[in-house]
């Protein structure tokens, strides 16, 4: 093949080159532009710090004094996610049974000390038909990996896409780990935010079972738990706070 000689070299535009320049910098500041406004910035998750003892919970102190109450809903939103198996799935497809939804992820130290505990629940409830599923709000890869190595047996949803909005489905952000109970008709009955203890779980449970049977109505399980739970969590900041002395 013949290659035909060069032509002269053609002098550059400098003007065109900076026009050319300026076009693609506008263009690219236009799509981050959108992008930022179209798709806002996640919020931030962190691990619930330890429990502070009751007497430093001052109101001046205390860094949850001055964030409202979450929004807990009445009943189990119907959320969609992708589960372990790669197939989307609804939280109503347990409805029927008493349901503990365990919001968590690979990196949180509490929520990791949690499993063991678990899976200890869903085999001694497994009469009652209890249901634990978890919720990572985490990267799918290391959820799979860590899920698999730890004999998570459990159903686990995947939150990289979604998550944030199943947390504030139920009424909240940037908290992990939490885990809420719900009755057989789906009603949520409890929500307790940091590490899960089983005393916590099985007081909680032992009320969900009452109300299932009719032994106590909505109002009462609720009631019940929340003054267990303070007395509990009381209890546990104290003998943290001599243990340290």
């Amino acid at each position: 093949m013949i290659v035909p000689p060069p032509g002269p070299a053609r002098p550059i535009d400098a003007r065109g080159a900076i026009l050319g320049i300026a076009v693609l910098a506008a263009s690219a500041l236009a799509g981050y532009t959108y992008y930022r406004l179209s798709r806002p910035p996640r919020p931030t998750l962190y691990a619930v710090p330890p429990a502070v003892a009751p007497a430093a919970q001052t109101p001046a102190t205390h860094p949850d004094a001055a964030q409202a109450k979450p929004r807990i809903p009445e009943r189990i939103p119907d959320l969609t996610l992708p589960g372990l198996d790669g197939h989307p799935h609804k939280l109503s497809e347990w409805s029927g049974r008493p349901l503990l939804i365990n919001f968590w992820a690979t990196w949180c130290e509490p929520c990791r000390r949690e499993i063991p505990l678990l899976k200890r629940l869903r085999i001694e409830h497994a009469a009652k038909r209890l249901e634990i599923v978890g919720i990572a709000i985490d990267f799918s890869d290391p959820v799979r990996k860590y899920a698999a190595d730890r004999g998570m047996t459990y159903p686990v949803l995947l939150g990289d896409r979604g998550g944030f909005e199943a947390a504030a489905a139920f009424g909240m952000d940037t908290v992990l780990p939490f885990s809420v109970f719900a009755d057989a008709q789906g009603r949520v009955v409890a929500l307790k935010v940091g590490e899960l203890h089983q005393d916590e779980a099985e007081l909680i449970l032992d009320r969900i079972t009452a109300l299932d049977a009719g032994r106590l109505s909505l109002k009462a399980a609720r009631d019940e738990i929340n003054a267990a739970i303070a007395r509990l969590s009381a209890s546990r900041a104290l003998a943290g706070s001599d243990a340290g002395h």
